[in-house]
């Protein structure tokens, strides 16, 4: 059966149950918040037993004797807090153990006492007719006063202000403690109604304990309440609210409305349910409700964590083809319930505006960077409130706002984007429908975002430049290597100028003329149209037979001195390559050879097979080069040792279109010797898995033929 008692007791629990399990969170406290959350767990047992016997399943004695250890947890906490105030610790802790032993003596002596009267014994009263066990009862509150008076007294008034919740919210409970066994001492009896208030004073009382908890940072309770829980349920609770005022108001339309009042009843409803939804979805009274909540129910205005992931969250969560600028004006205004915004980033020389958030941007004007907003906000970093400014124009030294800025509509804020100390931008945001004061913590908070938000955009920006760098910088790569191949070609057809004039008559020299004009219109006709389709031309390959190759290119280089010799030591090889480019490729490092050799000297195109790669080495008797030349200068772009004839590129090229084709390049060379370049390439898989067959079968034959010249002999 529900009633007083058990309510009233059933609500103590609760709240003594909430401080145990608060004061369970966090590190810090040390043993003041160890005997706190003893005393808080002693009173729930005690309230707990005591709400059980007002529903008639727990004996009185039951409820006596747990309250008597609720009793000691308080007395001992309050000693513990008293002994804290003293500097001497090994006396501070001798006061602690004379108090415990004291109160925990009596209060067995009292518990004794109690046991002894429920199993019957006799009723001693002490002069005037007084009841010597609720006596007994009544010291227990007067010993906890005493220790309260002694707290406050020995607290330094500095502090006090730190523990007056904590006198207050003990005190209470001791307080009316006395007052009860006052009053079951004066009328020989307790009080029921007395009794049964007991539990919801409690729960009065102990939520004030732990608003001192709360206030002291030394008791280290990390207990998190979400702003978004708070508002929804602020937003559930006042719909409730309104839904039992709206079904009071029909109740009197359907009693007292007539012929009418059961439409008028349904109309009402209807129109309440409405009023309701629009109240839900309105921005305006949402916003309203949300400074409510965080003015009177936090200390601070923000749930930081959140508003930073959601910060972030706006920033990163777009589009692949959407801008960042209007995502950072949306992620900053949303921050202070803005609802709109446009944003003006430093762009030759000036700031101008680049983006919007839920406002018209396209013809504001630029702001130059010498005038007064920019030069104010990068010295002084502030965030500028336009109302504030309209007031009292003199607060902002030097500042002098345009008048298109100040016509904006619902202009209130403007807030820097600074990074490494630059202002890099602004972002001028409209006034949210809500009643919203704009103090410290919103400028700080804003300040914060800002500087994130330009590191955004800046890197956003540089994003952009290093793309484009890109692009132009593989333009200016395959415009160079057109122009190596270029060099090339305009060498063959020189030489063949040169010695035209002497050999014009003889019609051998004359049959490789033409040759050799074909190859270099042939050659720049290929160069035109990898210039077409760029580096799609080399993503086409086809199964090019090297040796044949090669054999091309030595005759192709055939011009140059020394001219090369070819030697294949392994035959029907191929690989998966463009056969223009790898043709192309292998001349340069032939002319590269060429050019370091002498006439007399050699110049050897071998082809080899080692493991599953194909192997191309280009060997001349040159110059040579030292190890520090070829590991720190030869595959660098744009460095050449040819000076003005060279572009520095052939090498370079060569290695990444080897790397390129899942090869690798390897330089052999000695200073006054000559130079071994070798060209590792994959072989083919199809022509490999042959080559493997082949060498079986080469294998199995010398067997069978020594087997038939056996037979013969």
């Amino acid at each position: 059966m529900l009633t007083v008692g058990l309510v009233s007791y059933a609500a103590g629990t609760m709240a003594a149950l909430v401080l145990a399990l608060v004061l369970l969170t966090g590190k810090a406290g040390g043993v003041r918040k160890h005997l706190l959350m003893f005393a808080a767990a002693a009173s729930a047992l005690w309230m707990g037993i005591s709400a059980a016997h007002s529903a008639g399943h727990a004996h009185f004695y039951a409820t006596l004797i747990t309250e008597l250890l609720r009793d000691f947890a308080w007395l001992i906490f309050l000693g513990g807090v008293l002994t804290a105030l003293i500097t001497d610790r090994a006396r501070a802790r001798r006061r602690f153990r004379n108090l415990a032993m004291l109160s925990g003596g009596y209060l067995l002596l009292l518990a004794s006492a109690t046991t002894y009267r429920f199993a019957g014994g006799e009723v001693f009263h002490l002069g005037l007719g007084m009841d010597w066990l609720l006596a007994g009862y009544l010291v227990v509150p007067i010993g906890g006063l005493v220790l309260i008076e002694q707290v406050f007294r020995n607290t330094r008034v500095d502090a006090r202000r730190g523990i007056k919740y904590l006198c207050i919210g003990t005190g209470s409970l001791f307080a009316y403690d006395f007052y009860l066994y006052s009053n079951a001492l004066l009328f020989q009896g307790i009080d029921p109604n007395l009794w049964q208030a007991r539990g919801l004073i409690n729960a009065v009382a102990i939520p004030v304990v732990a608003v001192a908890v709360l206030r002291d940072p030394r008791w280290s309770v990390d207990i998190f309440v979400s702003r978004r829980i708070v508002f929804h349920t602020a937003a559930l609770l006042g719909a409730g609210v309104y839904l039992l005022a709206m079904g009071v108001g029909g109740y009197y339309v359907r009693n007292f409305g007539g012929t009418w009042g059961a439409v008028g009843q349904v109309i009402f409803f209807f129109g309440a349910i409405v009023v309701l939804a629009v109240l839900f979805l309105s921005g305006p009274v949402r916003a309203s409700l949300r400074v409510f909540i965080n003015k009177h129910f936090f200390h601070y205005k923000y749930d930081y964590r959140d508003e930073w992931l959601r910060f972030i969250a706006t920033l990163s969560q777009r589009e692949a083809d959407e801008a960042l600028e209007p995502r950072v004006v949306q992620a900053i205004a949303e921050i202070i319930s803005s609802p709109a915004g446009v944003l003006w980033w430093r762009r030759d020389g000036a700031f101008r505006p680049v983006a919007s958030w839920h406002a018209e941007y396209a013809g504001l004007p630029a702001v130059q960077a010498e005038d007064s907003l920019p030069r104010f906000l990068d010295d002084q970093e502030w965030v500028i409130n336009l109302e504030e400014y309209r007031k009292d124009p003199g607060f902002y030294t030097n500042l002098h706002l345009p008048d298109w800025m100040l016509a904006f509509p619902r202009a209130w804020l403007i807030t820097p984007l600074i990074l490494h100390d630059e202002l890099l931008g602004f972002v001028l945001l409209a006034r949210p429908h809500g009643q919203h004061q704009f103090n410290w913590e919103d400028c700080d908070l804003l300040k914060t975002v800002g500087r994130e938000a330009a590191s955004h955009l800046a890197q956003y920006e540089a994003s952009r430049a290093l793309a484009e760098a890109r692009q132009f910088e593989t333009y200016n790569r395959l415009s160079t290597y057109v122009i190596h191949d270029l060099k090339n070609l305009i060498g063959q057809l020189s030489l063949l100028v040169t010695n035209a004039e002497k050999h014009k008559h003889n019609p051998a020299f004359m049959e490789d003329a033409i040759q050799t004009v074909d190859n270099s219109v042939t050659k720049m006709n290929r160069l035109l149209a990898h210039l077409r389709s760029g580096d799609a031309a080399e993503q086409q390959r086809e199964q090019v037979d090297l040796c044949p190759l090669l054999e091309e290119v030595a005759i192709t280089m055939a011009n140059g001195h020394p001219a090369p010799s070819v030697d294949c030591q392994a035959r029907g090889i191929h690989v998966s390559a463009n056969r223009e480019r790898l043709g192309a490729v292998i001349g340069h490092v032939v002319r590269n050879a060429q050019d370091a050799t002498p006439p007399d000297g050699k110049v050897i195109i071998r082809l080899f097979k080692h493991n599953d790669m194909a192997v191309i080495e280009v060997q001349d008797t040159g110059a040579g080069m030292d190890e520090a030349f070829i590991r720190e200068h030869l595959f660098k772009p744009f460095e050449t040792t040819k000076g003005q004839a060279g572009m520095g590129v052939g090498a370079h090229e060569t290695r990444d279109f080897i790397r390129n084709l899942g090869g690798e390049v390897e330089v052999i060379s000695r200073v006054g010797e000559g130079t071994s370049f070798r060209m590792r390439v994959p072989i083919s898989e199809e022509i490999r898995n042959r080559i493997e067959l082949q060498l079986i079968d080469n294998n199995r034959t010398p067997n069978d033929g020594r087997i038939q010249e056996a037979s013969g002999r």
